[in-house]
């Protein structure tokens, strides 16, 4: 089992790295009730993920609810700066924010903690990602992993 990332190369999904990539994983019971929500990471230039997994806590590589089920790759050409190292650095500057934060579902959450690692690299030079753009173009654009 593979995740093709384009440009001719793929990973093998028990790896679960995802480069560039947003991913996602159902919230037993809620994601059940309201389909569209699920619990969130973004991933760093290798893959790793990281996740605001609960208050003060940003996971790595152990998303708070199990291996992701969808992915989103984005564009590291996108990225304003120096790509891949500017993309690390927003990742690791938002998980290091978010381990000082409590964790509030509907407001300060893990759609929060990826949102702020894109508006601090600009992505697609925008500073206006937030929980709801980010739900709505991740359920357009996301990919279920097989």
């Amino acid at each position: 089992v593979s995740l093709s990332l384009g440009g001719g190369g793929s990973i093998p999904a028990y790896y679960s790295r995802y480069p560039f990539c947003i991913v996602w994983t159902p919230i037993p019971i809620l994601t059940w009730v309201l389909p569209f929500i699920g619990h969130m990471g973004i991933c760093t230039s290798s893959g790793v993920i990281r996740d605001f997994a609960g208050s003060y806590f940003v996971s790595e590589d152990n998303m708070g609810f199990g291996r992701p089920t969808k992915y989103w790759k984005l564009d590291v050409d996108k990225v304003c700066g120096n790509g891949a190292a500017t993309w690390d650095k927003a990742v690791h500057d938002a998980s290091e924010e978010y381990k000082c934060r409590p964790h509030n579902l509907c407001f300060d959450n893990c759609h929060s903690h990826v949102a702020m690692a894109l508006n601090l690299m600009r992505y697609n030079n925008s500073t206006s990602w937030n929980m709801v753009n980010l739900c709505v173009l991740s359920l357009i654009h996301g990919k279920h992993i097989r």
